[in-house]
């Protein structure tokens, strides 16, 4: 008897009455593309949502204050002496009524005012005595980092 050679049917896929089989892996590739574009449009995107009232704060050593589980309410005070609650712009003859109705739906007593630097001292602390009236007792001066620290260093 010759001794013939039995070829294996090893490379491909098998094929059956002529049909091939379904593929049964799923090309990750296009949905990781697309993941990535999209990662990177809301890592662009996300510091632009964060709006407000456009204030120079004054440049302090102090720290950050710990952050709370309530929004925090912030009043603002721009260059022009405009007040603002959050992003609204409020009369002065309006912010201690508006302030009061605002203290009696919240649980915290804190508010937050940010002053642009150009604003005299006069004014800010007129707007913390409203504040005051309006009910809110633990008024926290908003700054940003990097200022003079007194002792020596620069902050």
């Amino acid at each position: 008897m010759a001794g013939g050679v039995i070829k294996s049917g090893g490379g491909g896929r098998r094929r059956r009455k002529g049909r091939a089989m379904p593929m049964s892996e799923i090309n990750v590739t296009p949905f990781v593309d697309v993941m990535m574009v999209l990662l990177i449009i809301f890592m662009v995107a996300a510091p632009l949502l964060t709006v407000g009232v456009p204030v120079e704060l004054p440049k302090t050593a102090a720290s950050a204050l710990p952050s709370e589980t309530e929004e925090p309410l912030t009043v603002t005070i721009s260059a022009g002496g405009a007040v603002s609650i959050q992003n609204t712009e409020v009369a002065r003859e309006e912010l201690v009524g508006r302030l009061r109705a605002i203290a009696a739906e919240r649980s915290d007593d804190r508010v937050f005012l940010r002053a642009d630097g150009a604003v005299t001292y006069d004014v800010v602390a007129q707007v913390m005595g409203a504040l005051n009236a309006g009910g809110f007792s633990s008024i926290g001066l908003v700054t940003d980092t990097g200022g003079p620290a007194f002792d020596g260093s620069d902050g």
